[in-house]
Order: C-alpha cells, then sequence, then structure tokens
C-alpha cells in the first residue's frame, strides 16, 4: 500500500510556538529533554485557518462584554457552526496516517486543543497567562473517532466560556487560533496534579493531588482526592488522605464516549493513593521540569498499573490575582497557643502573654547565639509575636518565621514546629534563609556543648524559682503598693533572663523526638510512633504529675473516712463546698485530712482550668476549688499506686513490642537512650509549665492587690476591673507614667467590648488578614475543608495507644465538675494544664487542637488514656452523649451511634 503522502500543512516544527502553541511545544521540549511525556503528532493552527477561516470570517460581531446573555447565545452560535464542519480529505487523510504510526491503528489516544498565540492573545499555557482550562479535551479517542473530535476541538474555541474569558481579557474571540495535539493514550490507574510551589501562596513545597484511576478524576473534581505537601528543604511529606470512594475510568460500552464513573474497590479505598516511592518519583519530574523551564510548574501525570510514570501536560502555574488595593496578607494562628489562652481574654492577660512571649523568646535566641545586632534589628518582631483576634490571643506566624529563620538549627527542626503550630495540613510556609547548612555546621560544636549542659542548667532554673516562689505569696498579702510594684519589675527582670531555658528544653525535645521517630519507623516499622508513645509513658514524675497525684492522695484520705467521704460527695453546689473545705481545713475529719488538703492548697493553689488567664479564678483565691478536683477521685476509688502501675504497664508493653519488632542489640540500645532521653526532656517541659503557671500566679495575686488599691482609690469600679487594663496601665498609675488617673472609662470600654466577644462565635485556628486588619469582621479565613469520607469517622494525631469505647462528653469550658467525664470520653477544643482533673477522669480524650507533644498528648501517656489530638471539627461532629470508639494508635475517632442514653442531653 503505497503511504498517504504528508501534505504540507502537517509538516511543522513541534517547538514552533507560533503553530501548535505552548502546551504541545512544551510537551515536546520535555520529551526531547528526556522527561517521560507519551509520544504525539499535531495538526497546526494553519490547519484550522484552511478549515474553519470560512466560517469565521462570516461570523457576526461579538456582542459587548456588558451583555453576558448575548455572548452566551453569540458562542453556542457559532461552535455549533464550526462542529458541523469536516476534516476535508489530504488532511484527513494525514491525520489518520500519523494516527496509524504515533497511536497504532488500534490504540487510542488523547485529542486535546490548544490556542496559539494571536494579536491580542498571548495563548494557552503562556507564562504570563496561563489560560488553563478554555480549551477541549477527549480522551481514549479510537481512530474511527479522530476526525470528529479534531472539529470539537476547533470548535471549542468558541465555545461561550473560552469568548468570555478572551473579552474579558481584551482579546479579539474572531482572532482565536487552534492548534489539535493527538496524544499516545496512557492507561493511568493514579492520576495526579501537582505543583512545584504551593499554589496558594508560592511557598517552598510541592503540592500534590492524586486520585485513583484517570486525571479527569481530580481535575474535574469528580474522584476523592488525596493530598500531599512535600517540603523543598526536608523532603518531608505531610498527607491528608481521605476514604476513596468514587473514581473516574474509561468510557463504558454504552458508546456515548462519556468517561465513567467508578466505585473505588474496598482494598483500595482506605490506602492513600501515592506512596513514598511514587511521591519521590513526582518530586523528581517537578524539579526537572521547573529547572527545565525556569519557572513554578503546574503539571499532570498518571501512572499505569505497570508503575511507570509519564507526564502529560506541564504549563507555567498561574499568579494569583491582584487585589486592590494590594495589602500584604498576614497569617495568625491559635492553633495550640489555646491550651494557654482558651476562649476570649482580657486585655490584662493579653498584655501578660505579649510580655512573656517578647521577654522569654529574646533569652531563647541569646542562648542559642543570636547576636544582640539581630535581636536589636528584630525588636518589632519581638512586640508583635502574639496579637489578638475577636478577644483572642493569636500568633502571627510572620514575626515567628522571621525570628526562628535567625536559629540555624531551626531547620532540623521545622516539621515539628511547623505541625504544633497547626501548619503541616494547610502551610504558609517561607523559605530557609539562604546558607543555613553552613551556619548550623558552625553552630554545631555549640549546640552539642549546650545540650549537654542542658540538664543542669534546668536545675538551676528550678533551683532558682522554688527559692523565689517558697515565700513571694505570703509577701505579697502583706506589701504596701510600692513594694509590689518593686516585686513585680524584680521578678520579671529575672524572668526576662533566665526563662529562655525551658524554650531551649523545647528545641532539644523536638530534636531528640524527631531522631526518635525516623529511626523507629526505619528499624520498628511504617507505626512506629505508635511504639514511641508507649516508650514515652513511665517517665520519672513531673510537677504536673505531682499535682494530680497529691489530689488523688487526698481523695483516698477522704475516701477512707465515711463522714468525709459523705461530706465531699454530697458538696457540688459552691456554697456547699466552701463550708465544706472549712470544716476540712479546720480538722474536723482529722488532722491528716487538714495536713493534706492544707499541703495541697499552699504547693499547687495556682494549678487550675485556664490558670494562665488571669480572669479565671484559682484554688488561690477559691479554696473549696480543691473539692471539684478530687471529688470524682473519691467516687472512683483512685489509688496513687494505681496510677503509677497504670503508667508502668503501658510503659512493658511498649518495651515488649520493641524487643519483638527489633531485635538488633545495638539498635533497640540507640532507641531505647532517645527513649529515656526524651523522657527527661518531657519532664522538664513538664517541670518548667508549672512554674509558669507558678508565675502566673504570682503576677495575679499582685496585679489584682494593685487592682483593689485602685478601686479603693476610685480610680476603678471594682477591684476585678483591672482584668480590663493592660500590665503597664496598671503599674504605670502607681509609678506615675499614665496619663490621666480615672482608669473607670478605659476599664468599662474594653470590657463592653471583651463581652461582645464572648458573643462571637470562635475563629478558625487559622486565618489570613490583610496587614493591620485583624479585627476586620471581613478577614479571609483558611480553616481547613472538612474531611471528604464517611462522615462518622474523625482522623487525627495518634498520641496515647490504646482502644476504648464510651459515651462522649463534648466540653466547651472546663467549668464542669469533673465527674461529668467520669466514664466518658472528652472531648474538647483545647486543653490546658488545669484540665487535668477533668481528663484523668474520662476514659479518653480526644481534642481539636494539639501535637504529639502538647499537653494533651504528654498527658494521655502519663495517665495511660488513650488519645487523639488535633482532629478538626471534633466538638461540632461528635454529638454529646454519641457512643465512639477511639483508638489512639490509629489516631481515629469513630462515631457509632449519635443517640445519646436514655436520660441524657
Amino acid at each position: 500500500m503505497t503511504p498517504v503522502p504528508e501534505p504540507p500543512v502537517l509538516r511543522v516544527d513541534l517547538h514552533d510556538v507560533t503553530r501548535v502553541g505552548n502546551k504541545f511545544a512544551r510537551l515536546e521540549s520535555m520529551r526531547l529533554a528526556g522527561l517521560p511525556v507519551p509520544p504525539l503528532y499535531c495538526l497546526p493552527a494553519e490547519a484550522f485557518d484552511l478549515v474553519v477561516g470560512k466560517v469565521r470570517d462570516g461570523l457576526p460581531a461579538v456582542p459587548p462584554l456588558g451583555d453576558a446573555g448575548a455572548v452566551k447565545a453569540w458562542g453556542e452560535a457559532a461552535t455549533a457552526e464550526v462542529a458541523r464542519l469536516a476534516v476535508p480529505g489530504e488532511l484527513a487523510d494525514a491525520a489518520l496516517a500519523a494516527f496509524d504510526e504515533v497511536i497504532g491503528p488500534d490504540g487510542l489516544a488523547a485529542v486535546r486543543a490548544c490556542v496559539v498565540p494571536a494579536a491580542g492573545l498571548t495563548g494557552e499555557d503562556d507564562a504570563a497567562d496561563p489560560f488553563a482550562g478554555m480549551s477541549d479535551s477527549f480522551l481514549y479517542v479510537p481512530r474511527r473517532d479522530l476526525l470528529t473530535r479534531i472539529v470539537d476541538c476547533w470548535a471549542s474555541a468558541y465555545k461561550p466560556e473560552a469568548v468570555l474569558y478572551r473579552l474579558r481579557a481584551g482579546a479579539d474571540p474572531t482572532a482565536t487560533r487552534v492548534a489539535v495535539g493527538v496524544q499516545l493514550m496512557v492507561p493511568g490507574t493514579r492520576s495526579f496534579v501537582a505543583f512545584s510551589r504551593d499554589p496558594r501562596d508560592g511557598s517552598a513545597r510541592h503540592v500534590i493531588a492524586a486520585a485513583l484511576g484517570i486525571g479527569e478524576g481530580v481535575v474535574q473534581e469528580k474522584a476523592d482526592v488525596d493530598h500531599f505537601f512535600v517540603s523543598h528543604a526536608t523532603g518531608e511529606v505531610t498527607e491528608r488522605t481521605v476514604r476513596k470512594n468514587r473514581m473516574v475510568g474509561p468510557p463504558g460500552e454504552d458508546g456515548s464516549g462519556e468517561l465513567a464513573l467508578l466505585v473505588v474497590p474496598d482494598e483500595l479505598a482506605g490506602k492513600p493513593v501515592l506512596d513514598r516511592e511514587r511521591i519521590s518519583r513526582i518530586v523528581e519530574a517537578l524539579t526537572r521540569i521547573e529547572r527545565h523551564f525556569g519557572c513554578p510548574q503546574d503539571v499532570e501525570g498518571t501512572f499505569t498499573e505497570d508503575g511507570r510514570l509519564y507526564v502529560v501536560q506541564a504549563r507555567p502555574m498561574a499568579e494569583p490575582p491582584e487585589e486592590r488595593p494590594r495589602t500584604r496578607q498576614v497569617l495568625w494562628s491559635n492553633h495550640n497557643i489555646t491550651e494557654s489562652y482558651p476562649g476570649v481574654s482580657g486585655a490584662l492577660t493579653y498584655s501578660l502573654a505579649r510580655d512573656f512571649y517578647r521577654w522569654i523568646f529574646t533569652d531563647l535566641y541569646r542562648r542559642m547565639g543570636v547576636s544582640e545586632r539581630s535581636l536589636r534589628r528584630d525588636r518589632h518582631h519581638l512586640e508583635r509575636m502574639v496579637g489578638m483576634v475577636d478577644g483572642r490571643v493569636f500568633y502571627r506566624l510572620d514575626a515567628w518565621y522571621a525570628l526562628h529563620g535567625r536559629l540555624p538549627v531551626f531547620e532540623f527542626v521545622r516539621g515539628w514546629w511547623e505541625h504544633s503550630m497547626g501548619l503541616a495540613d494547610d502551610p504558609r510556609s517561607v523559605p530557609p534563609r539562604p546558607g543555613w547548612p553552613l551556619r548550623a555546621l558552625r553552630i554545631a560544636p555549640g549546640y552539642l556543648r549546650r545540650a549537654l549542659r542542658h540538664p543542669r542548667d534546668v536545675r538551676e532554673f528550678l533551683t532558682w524559682w522554688d527559692r523565689t516562689a517558697a515565700t513571694a505569696h505570703e509577701r505579697i498579702d502583706h506589701a504596701e503598693p510600692a513594694e509590689l510594684v518593686a516585686f513585680y519589675r524584680r521578678l520579671w527582670a529575672q524572668v526576662a533572663v533566665r526563662w529562655g531555658v525551658t524554650l531551649t528544653n523545647s528545641v532539644f525535645s523536638m530534636t531528640v523526638a524527631g531522631t526518635l521517630d525516623r529511626l523507629l519507623r526505619r528499624w520498628a516499622g511504617q507505626d512506629g510512633r505508635a511504639l514511641m508513645l508507649g516508650l514515652l509513658s513511665g517517665g520519672p514524675d513531673n510537677r504536673s504529675l505531682a499535682a494530680l497525684r497529691s489530689a488523688i492522695a487526698l481523695a483516698e484520705l477522704v475516701g477512707a473516712n465515711g463522714p468525709a467521704r459523705e461530706r465531699v460527695l454530697a458538696a457540688e453546689r459552691p456554697e456547699d463546698a466552701r463550708r465544706a473545705w472549712e470544716e476540712l481545713v479546720e480538722g474536723r475529719y482529722g488532722s491528716a485530712i487538714a495536713g493534706a488538703a492544707a499541703a495541697h492548697l499552699r504547693r499547687y493553689g495556682d494549678r487550675a482550668a485556664g490558670d494562665l488567664k488571669l480572669e479565671e479564678p484559682t484554688p488561690r483565691q477559691r479554696p473549696w476549688m480543691v473539692l471539684d478536683m478530687v471529688r470524682p477521685f473519691v467516687r472512683q476509688g483512685l489509688t496513687v499506686a494505681a496510677s503509677r502501675a497504670e503508667e508502668l504497664r503501658v510503659r512493658r508493653e511498649a518495651e515488649r513490642e520493641l524487643r519483638e519488632r527489633c531485635p538488633g542489640l545495638l539498635r533497640r540500645t540507640a532507641l531505647r537512650l532517645l527513649a529515656a532521653a526524651m523522657r527527661g526532656l518531657v519532664k522538664a517541659r513538664e517541670d518548667t509549665r508549672f512554674c509558669r503557671t507558678e508565675l502566673y500566679g504570682l503576677s495575679r495575686g499582685v496585679l489584682f492587690r494593685l487592682g483593689a488599691e485602685l478601686a479603693k482609690a476610685g480610680h476603678l469600679d471594682r477591684a476585678d476591673d483591672v482584668i480590663d487594663l493592660t500590665v503597664q496601665e496598671v503599674l504605670g498609675a502607681f509609678e506615675g507614667t499614665l496619663p490621666g488617673a480615672d482608669l473607670r472609662p478605659l476599664a468599662a470600654h474594653r470590657r463592653k467590648e471583651r463581652e461582645f466577644n464572648e458573643t462571637l462565635p470562635a475563629p478558625p485556628s487559622r486565618l489570613l488578614t490583610g496587614e493591620g486588619l485583624a479585627r476586620d469582621v471581613g478577614a479571609r479565613r483558611t480553616e481547613p475543608r472538612e474531611q471528604e469520607g464517611d462522615p462518622r469517622l474523625l482522623r487525627g494525631l495518634a498520641s496515647s495507644a490504646g482502644l476504648v469505647r464510651a459515651r462522649a462528653k463534648v466540653v466547651p469550658h472546663p467549668s464542669i465538675p469533673p465527674e461529668a467525664c467520669q466514664d466518658r470520653i472528652l472531648i474538647a477544643r483545647e486543653t490546658d494544664p488545669g484540665w487535668l482533673f477533668l481528663m484523668s477522669a474520662a476514659r479518653g480524650l480526644v481534642v481539636e487542637r494539639g501535637t504529639l507533644l502538647s499537653h494533651t498528648a504528654i498527658t494521655g501517656r502519663l495517665l495511660g488514656v488513650p488519645t487523639v489530638v488535633a482532629v478538626a471539627g471534633a466538638t461540632t461532629r461528635i454529638p454529646d452523649g454519641a457512643l465512639i470508639e477511639l483508638d489512639g494508635a490509629a489516631g481515629t475517632v469513630r462515631v457509632l451511634d449519635e443517640a445519646p442514653e436514655e436520660g441524657e442531653g
């Protein structure tokens, strides 16, 4: 058979953008560069001119942009007119002959249109204007349908949305010219769209959206999609996966050519679309393509059944549209600061928090080798590490990145830090500072010296603090105002140069935890993190846990004394609790109970729910609150010995599992040494957190005494109004630095604003605002989307292993009595150390915030209570009283029955 001669119109250099368009020129460029691009050929724009030219010349004038209805009608009519055309003989023969050569007579093709550059139009997939999605594509096209699909591609030049796009771009739709590419159809089974930079803000991470089946399932959002975030700096992968129910496959047998929507097989539904090896290959291809074209890329590709990767399209990433007026965007997060400052805070609490962060982080940076010159340059960032949004304390993350970026060691712990700030699944990161590896190498010896000296530094810090706090409350109770102000100034001057050791502990903790996590995954299997939770249990007692055990010990004494037990259990109302407490400490039920109650109050009186919020009372002000803490322990009959035994049981189970899964003695020894170091660091963290509670307790005592003096002098209506003043305003009233003397109008204004904020719904954990507009009700919020898939299954971060089924207790505020959580799974937005008594009464813990090293996670492990943190929407998606199953090792919460038990509501 004599070959059909190729007409001149098909003799085209595929690099000639003016003839084939950016889309196909880029594919050919990648193919010649050795990238895995399926073979293709093109019908250039001259073919469009040849066939469509006469129709185009006869089209009426395009209606004006303002008349959308007329524009739509014009596009529909023009599309229909072109669709009636046919590919003429010689061109048709050449197109079919090329199909046989490139695709194969029995093969299938992807037939795609691409608008080529023309007067007033840059062309599809151009770096200046990607113009994506405006031209049609047809998949799984057999030879018999090729010519029809070529005409359909030509007709898509005039589809209404494409016409409207060009009008808005100021281009003439009738000047459009279309090339058609015919590419070998790859039978993909796992497909993806990948970006070499985060498409939301251009930050340095690869973002991959992947689905089972073919790529249209991702592009058209018809399939259930997994997301993967890969850090440029570290290669760390963050997954956000869903249960897969839907996928897109080849057309069915009905002859319509429509792609089929398929049900995902059960064996694939719960697995990530991509494993680490496939992710690595996508990242390698993305990096090569970005370097090849010199700008960030948006790439489509697929994996075939045999595991081969193919790139089927690449275009420059679209720039986000400019906003006018153009404002710099600021990212805020309260992902873990709500452990310390839940809900709305007053001005006194906020101003103290702002001072605390500024001073202790300044001390941290000095200790880690940041120069005084850098600290002076970054003073404005230190002043704005936290801010207020709707009356709630938030981190301002651009300040944190700028400051932490001064630490060369930051890049080693960035992943853990970003997770703790709630940025792991939806990050707005900044690239590392240039040259950080060299700086890190230079400071490595000093870092090691600090790490070796760290235990001694912690001991010295605790010794100083215990000496400072030993008699401070007595001095505060009897001091004159001038003495109170002087004491407060001296105390915080010492905090500013000593408290940084508590933060160096966090740096070392993240370093050790990251190393232990990686080695466990490598040596003990992919689920090594669950094993890590057990190995961290049973560590040395810390001060937070000692507070709990002190309450348990008091409950043991009360429970063993019949009259005392009956009195405490009956005293649930505040006035009854107050009288019962007075009876206990007066010795009515014996000197042992009286002594234990007084000792607990003296040592742990500053510990309560929300104890860093100065407006919240603690047992130091209301001693009878202690009875609310011990009452559930009395009912449960809990003992200190049983608490210790449960911790040791969890630890023994983890050690046994470690021996089974990591038989090598040297490796097992290394893991045990790291776990031991981590337990020591966790103890230091909780010890110093308790010191922070006491620091805030002392500050509360001073500031409320000064508030009482201001009220006595007539500068406030009542002493409690001090919560709506800043620390500097309170001190300034006594130091002569306050402009004016009457603080009543200022406090009243702020109280009104605070009460209004308490009526507003809580903002999401992350939000974007224009600079200086943090209070703007129109702030653009960025809460992660709810998980797709099974609405009864919630996922979070596995934090303390164990499987438990129980009724849920949704706790919006820790003011409820602890026995309300008894035999329940506690559900909360966040917790702080003051929740410890609620948590210890519960059978499981689920919180919306938190990380592996957050207070909830650490407490869950210490108590041996199954725990899952970072469960998005838990308090709204889990009904109060619902029967749920909590798997602390898998990080899942499943709602089994939404109906509460009879009598609950």
